[in-house]
């Protein structure tokens, strides 16, 4: 059994100056508190009171190439001694934007902001200047950023979220303008037929469908075959614009992210996450007649910190090393993940325990569960969360550590023994809560 005492106290002085101990409400971690780390370095995270982990958190998803990977550290260090902060252009952004171009199917035009948050109101924004309309589409489960006119029916209650076929816009905290519900159209995700009826309905006020390609914030569930088809078949014929969120996706997928994957290309997209190892930075790039709203300033698109050199220099240097490891290293990533993924299928059957495990391999999602598939978000409300939180903190006890929402990310620093070593804590765990 681990020791988390120097955590604690850390965690109890915390709370005298940060609020709730944290910076993030999403890391008020009750299993067993939040914790406190030291360092991290490939797929090993290392905590305060000398526990080693394997880890399978990868910064909430931005580690694609694991914890502190030399190339990245050491592109960084060499720029930041040329200075931090310009409030005016350098060459390096414009390489990473031509790396973007080549790489993501809608990039005709680029723009560098801080966090995958940010880059969502800037597509919001163009949509509406472009079409002129002010309601955009959002679907039940997809987690688009923590700000007011987005922080809707991610994870409302069976009591609050309404009909299936016409959701309420369910607003996620205390504080949030009401008014913010005015602008959003909650509709379930992979049902075309719903879609299809609320455009008709809304053809005039609709601006944007906004949709993570691979619904990753709520049971990492995969686009039914023809979903995305679909939603850029209507967007044409309804002239909407159709925005991929794929902080997630991007990178992940693939340098081209779900679109390539997918063969479908959005209007406009949002990267973020796996683009610079853990640097803060993030991207929204889209076709040349949207993105000119802001080349010509008709759109207001701002930040002091927008391509600052640490991060674009982090930026260019993972896409890097993920080009020089080209579909070799893709597939390494993607049978690692499958691996992981079956393996922990095959131990829960075995030790008759009801899980289910979805997703595409780089990341998945793991949940007890009795449902053999998970469709849309409502399906995620019939998960045993309490039971998946004791399975984290066994796991963490085993030297594993987990998200607790039942993410599970592989980073190209895992290893096939990291895997095996990884299911077999899995085994103990899982047949410690049998007894």
């Amino acid at each position: 059994m681990n020791s988390y005492s120097k955590s604690l106290k850390l965690y109890e002085r915390a709370r005298n100056s940060l609020a709730g101990g944290v910076s993030s409400n999403y890391r008020m971690s009750k299993q067993p508190h939040p914790l406190f780390f030291t360092r991290g370095e490939g797929a090993r995270i290392y905590d305060v009171d000398g526990n080693e982990y394997l880890d399978f958190a990868l910064g909430q998803g931005p580690l694609i190439l694991g914890h502190s990977h030399p190339k990245v550290l050491q592109r960084v260090a060499e720029e930041i001694n040329h200075g931090q902060l310009y409030a005016g252009q350098h060459e390096l952004e414009i390489g990473l934007a031509e790396k973007v171009q080549q790489h993501i199917p809608c990039a005709e035009l680029v723009r560098f902001t801080n966090s995958g948050s940010e880059s969502v109101q800037a597509t919001l924004r163009l949509a509406r200047a472009f079409t002129g309309r002010t309601k955009y589409i959002k679907f039940e489960g997809h987690y688009h950023g923590w700000f007011d006119n987005v922080l809707i029916s991610l994870q409302p209650s069976k009591d609050t979220a309404g009909p299936r076929s016409s959701p309420r816009a369910v607003l996620e905290t205390s504080g949030q303008a009401r008014s913010v519900q005015e602008d959003v159209v909650v509709l379930p995700w992979n049902d075309l037929e719903i879609v299809e009826k609320a455009l008709r309905q809304y053809s005039d006020v609709i601006a944007a469908i906004i949709t993570e390609p691979v619904m990753c914030n709520n049971g990492c569930i995969e686009p039914k075959e023809g979903f995305l088809r679909g939603l850029r078949d209507l967007c044409d014929r309804y002239g909407v614009v159709l925005i991929f969120d794929e902080t997630i996706t991007g990178f992940r997928l693939g340098l081209g992210g779900a679109q390539v994957s997918s063969g479908v290309t959005p209007d406009l997209a949002i990267f973020g996450k796996a683009m610079a190892s853990g640097f803060a930075i993030s991207l929204f790039a889209g076709k040349k007649d949207l993105m000119n709203l802001i080349a010509t300033g008709e759109v207001t698109h701002a930040g002091t910190y927008n391509s600052n050199n640490a991060c674009v220099a982090a930026a260019i240097a993972t896409l890097e090393v993920l080009e020089s490891g080209g579909d070799e290293l893709r597939e390494r990533i993607f049978a690692l993940g499958r691996r992981l993924r079956d393996g922990l299928g095959e131990i829960a059957s075995r030790e008759r325990q009801t899980v289910l495990l979805s997703g595409p391999g780089p990341m998945f999602h793991m949940a007890f569960t009795s449902l053999r598939e998970i469709k849309e978000y409502r399906d995620c409300l019939d998960c045993d969360t309490p039971k998946y939180s004791s399975f984290v903190k066994n796991m963490l006890d085993r030297g594993v550590r987990l998200i607790g929402r039942g993410m599970w990310y592989i980073s190209a620093a895992h290893t096939t023994t990291d895997i095996e070593q990884t299911l077999t804590a899995a085994s103990d765990a899982l047949r410690s809560m049998n007894s």
